[in-house]
């Protein structure tokens, strides 16, 4: 029974540090910049697009498929680097138990 008491004891730490875990991930803010930093975009933990600023030297006419191209590609780098630090958050959250079958995503 000792047995079964620390595993449900270790069930609800591992639930707190996952609870902890997903309110950092929604306070968290990620920029992706593209073109040298000619586009900027911030996502926000939850992948929701929170700003997005483009250069006005982008501004010209005939420069908007180089514009699409440059919002998608800092949207990519936004979003590799929110991946990456939800799986850290989950990493740190769940310890030794990251990455096993059955575990909790954040989001």
């Amino acid at each position: 029974m000792k047995d079964l008491s620390a595993l449900m004891k270790q069930a609800q730490v591992m639930q707190q540090k996952l609870a902890e875990a997903q309110a950092k991930l929604a306070e968290l803010e990620i920029e992706g910049t593209s073109g040298g930093g000619m586009v900027k975009l911030t996502l926000r933990g939850s992948g929701e697009l929170a700003r997005l600023d483009i250069d006005e030297s982008l501004m010209a006419p005939g420069e908007a498929e180089v514009v699409a191209d440059l919002v998608v590609a800092a949207h990519s780098d936004a979003k590799r680097q929110l991946d990456a630090a939800q799986a850290e958050l989950m990493k740190q959250a769940a310890g030794p138990l990251a990455g096993m079958p059955g575990m909790p995503k954040l989001f």
